[in-house]
């Protein structure tokens, strides 16, 4: 695996290393111990996915607070998403500040999110599927969310909102 921190320190992109001959190419795509080296959490604990059948479905933005604050790596299986983290450590120089990426089946690369950030994303394609493995259990009551275009955050979503759920849409701004 290959890591590159993002703007936002503790946060990752991770890139396959591939083994490629006439077959194609086998790559390792999750290591504790790889994990582990860099300094991240590789207590993962549960695995979802997400299905989205239509371009344009938008997701977020979601965390957890404590005591059931989560790591979450996340991977687009089938097709692509925009991907947006914002960082919501009060103490961090990066407070508030986002980053994106492209993740998608053509690119396998994935996202580590650390503790304390919020997530979301758009779909760039119809029949999107994302595989998320998460450090903590869901709690429902240690459940948040902000509005996805809370103007604090200032997030460009390259795609129009399509579809999205009553409880996202609703979100009120981030109160941190």
């Amino acid at each position: 695996m290959i890591f590159h921190e993002t703007a936002l320190k503790g946060a990752f992109t991770i890139d396959l290393d591939r083994l490629e001959d006439e077959r194609g190419f086998f790559a390792r795509s999750w290591c504790v111990k790889e994990f582990q080296a860099k300094g991240l959490d590789a207590g993962l604990v549960q695995c979802n996915v997400s299905y989205n059948k239509l371009r344009g479905t938008l997701r977020g933005m979601h965390y957890q607070v404590a005591p059931a604050a989560e790591v979450k790596v996340v991977r687009c299986t089938s097709g692509a998403i925009h991907d947006v983290i914002a960082d919501l450590r009060a103490d961090s120089p990066t407070y508030k500040r986002t980053f994106s990426v492209l993740l998608s089946a053509e690119n396998r690369r994935s996202l580590y999110i650390p503790k304390h950030f919020a997530h979301g994303f758009i779909t760039l394609t119809a029949d999107t599927e994302v595989l998320y493995q998460m450090s903590e259990y869901y709690v429902p009551d240690c459940a948040r969310g902000f509005r996805w275009d809370d103007p604090s955050f200032k997030i460009t979503w390259p795609e129009q909102v399509r579809v999205i759920s009553e409880k996202d849409r609703t979100y009120p701004d981030y109160a941190g």
